[in-house]
């Protein structure tokens, strides 16, 4: 096993960790860094009602409070400082170092697990752990300042579902850290279609002007896209710029399809077209 911060080389020898992430594990953690976040936006927009402005409020306050534990990278080699050492990932089964102990003669297990794609995989932990410390100590403040329009039961939901979701978080790392270092941009371009739709949908946005009728759909619409960009530049990793910037234009094209194909699938008037045997 080797010490924290190194791993083995080709000769089965631990060498500490002298390079540095490269641009697709900073996205990687941006986008695990990114999932508590959205999970907060959603539940706060959920549990507040037609409170949406005292929503906005807590948001904001969330944006700045899940910033903060940035402070995490400091927790890390080289101590102090927001720079990092880490290991490069190679494969797989980097991440699942826990899965290759050696059972010499099939009776004894040597145990050789050690943070090979360091600090991809605990960094996630620490990050997490700030940002639960932190909703605890901060939160029931905001939501007793902001939130005091809302009602008695629901004031603190947004707060019990993150006690929920955290540890389902934590597990996923846990279990699936390495899936999702290969997986996230896919992962991202998917659930940012899926919603969008179902958000437009449920919100019975049918026209351009729909949009225009409320400033938090075109907020929400934004960061779709603003979703959609990261995905694209997460798969991309922008490694040839004058081949994979012209990508980026196709961040609007699902909205825009959406509106465009709405007005054929409204089903008031599939509905009525299948009455006339049409």
């Amino acid at each position: 096993v080797c010490p924290r911060g190194q791993r083995t080389d080709e000769h089965k020898i631990c060498r500490e960790c002298t390079g540095s992430p490269d641009r697709y594990d900073w996205l990687y953690l941006g986008f695990m860094a990114m999932l508590p976040l959205v999970l907060h936006w959603f539940f706060i927009e959920w549990y507040s009602g037609k409170k949406s402005w005292r929503a906005g409020y807590l948001q904001m306050g969330e944006s700045f409070g899940s910033f903060l534990p940035v402070i995490a990278l400091r927790t890390c080699a080289p101590a102090g400082s927001l720079r990092l050492r880490s290991c490069r990932v190679k494969k797989l089964s980097d991440w699942y170092t826990m899965l290759y102990n050696p059972s010499p003669d099939y009776i004894t297990t040597v145990h050789c697990t050690h943070e090979a794609v360091y600090p991809l995989y605990t960094i996630v932990f620490i990050y997490y752990a700030f940002c639960l410390v932190l909703m605890m100590l901060l939160r029931p403040l905001l939501v007793k300042k902001i939130a005091c329009g809302l009602g008695k039961s629901d004031r603190f939901k947004s707060i019990y579902a993150a006690l929920y979701f955290f540890p389902i978080l934590t597990v996923l790392q846990a279990v699936g850290g390495g899936l999702l270092y290969y997986a996230f941009p896919y992962i991202i371009l998917v659930l940012s279609l899926v919603t969008l739709a179902v958000y437009m949908s449920a919100s019975e946005v049918e026209s351009f002007k729909d949009l225009l009728v409320r400033k938090k759909r075109l907020v929400v619409l934004f960061s779709h896209w603003l979703l959609h960009a990261y995905g694209i530049i997460s798969i991309s990793k922008l490694d040839k710029l004058e081949q994979d910037l012209p990508l980026l234009a196709l961040v609007p094209a699902p909205a825009l399809f959406y509106l465009l194909t709405a007005k054929y699938t409204e089903p008031s008037r599939i509905l009525s077209e299948g009455g006339n045997g049409h």
